[in-house]
This record gives C-alpha cells, sequence and structure tokens, in this order.
C-alpha cells in the first residue's frame, strides 16, 4: 500500500514532458506583444491565460510545477518574461507580485477543476471559467496589488485602482482559458489527475 501511494505521487515522464510543454506555453504567451495602459507600469499579457489553462488541464500539482519551472527558467537569465525580461531583477519590480500569484492561482484552479464531477469537466466552460477567475482573484490580483504597493511604491488604494484595469482582459482570457480546457479535456478524458475525494 505505501509502494503505491508512494508511486502515484511520483511524476512521470509523461508528466514531467506536459510540465515542460506547458511553461514552455506560458513563456511564448508572456513573449507576445503586450498591451500598455494606463502608467503602463504592468502590461497586459497573455501569460494569466497560459497560467491558468497550466491549473485546468494539468490539475493542482503538475500545474503548479510548470508555472514554478517557467518562474525559474526566468529567473536563471532566459528571456521569457513580459517584453523578454529575465533575472532576478524582474522579482524586485512592480510585477513581482503577479509573478509570486501565478503558481499558486495554477494550483488552486487545478484543484478546483479537480474536484468538478468528471461530466462536467468536458462540457462546462462556466465552471472552469469560475474556477479560473476566482483563482486569478485571490492570488494573482491580491499579490499583484500588494507588490505593486511595495514595489511602486504607493499605497493599496492606488495599487488596487493599477489593478482595476485588468480586470476586463482578464474576464476575457479566463473565458478562453476554460473553452481551450474543455476542448482539451473533451479531447482527452484522462489528462486530469484522477478526482480527489
Amino acid at each position: 500500500m505505501t509502494t503505491t501511494a508512494t508511486a502515484s505521487r511520483r511524476l512521470t515522464s509523461t508528466d514531467l514532458a506536459l510540465v515542460a510543454a506547458f511553461a514552455a506555453l506560458i513563456s511564448a504567451c508572456a513573449l507576445l506583444p503586450a498591451i500598455h495602459v494606463g502608467a503602463g507600469i504592468v502590461p497586459i499579457t497573455l501569460q494569466t491565460f497560459a497560467v491558468l489553462l497550466s491549473g485546468a488541464v494539468l490539475g493542482a500539482k503538475r500545474g503548479f510545477l510548470a508555472v514554478l519551472l517557467y518562474l525559474a527558467v526566468g529567473a536563471a537569465g532566459l528571456p521569457v518574461f513580459s517584453g523578454g525580461a529575465a533575472g532576478l531583477g524582474v522579482f524586485a519590480g512592480p510585477t513581482m507580485g503577479y509573478l509570486i500569484g501565478f503558481p499558486f492561482a495554477a494550483a488552486l484552479c487545478g484543484f478546483l477543476v479537480e474536484r468538478l464531477p468528471r461530466a462536467k469537466v468536458a462540457t462546462s466552460v462556466p465552471l472552469i471559467f469560475a474556477a479560473g477567475l476566482f483563482s486569478s482573484a485571490v492570488f494573482i490580483h491580491t499579490f499583484g496589488i500588494l507588490g505593486m504597493a511595495w514595489r511602486i511604491p504607493t499605497d493599496l488604494r492606488d495599487a488596487a485602482g493599477i489593478d482595476v484595469v485588468f480586470w476586463p482582459g482578464d474576464v476575457i482570457k479566463n473565458l478562453a482559458m476554460a473553452t481551450v480546457a474543455t476542448a482539451v479535456h473533451r479531447a482527452f478524458p484522462d489528462l486530469l489527475p484522477a478526482r480527489r475525494k
């Protein structure tokens, strides 16, 4: 029993390949041209689409690891952050809170999607959309506001005012994420880890 439980927690070569593939997807989405709004302090990118898609498609553990790998590669010096930025210095800038919130948002989104009834995972865009938007609000936006308040520096009210600009785009990106995730689960019903109780 212990051996089986240990083996189920271990990542297979397929898991590692999926983690690497989704880390690459996040990188590609981050490198697409960003939209600068307002003061242009934090650009709007497709990163959050790919981050939440990682959780919704791979589940909590693998989604978390995919985003963590993406952050590690960027921190190590590969230009995979928005605008081709790289290195630890990015984590000292105004976007640091958003970056730190990414893996936790992917994990929460995956956690919620894993617990949906299997029939709903492959058919319900609204449920996956709600999981993504909730995860984004809890971790990405909250950490993003705190990060801006610390690194700009400014007060929390002004940081929240900057963050509000991202919400319409976030709704659209989460709708796209839920649509793609639903299609993936319909095509590959065994991709998501077994439902936990």
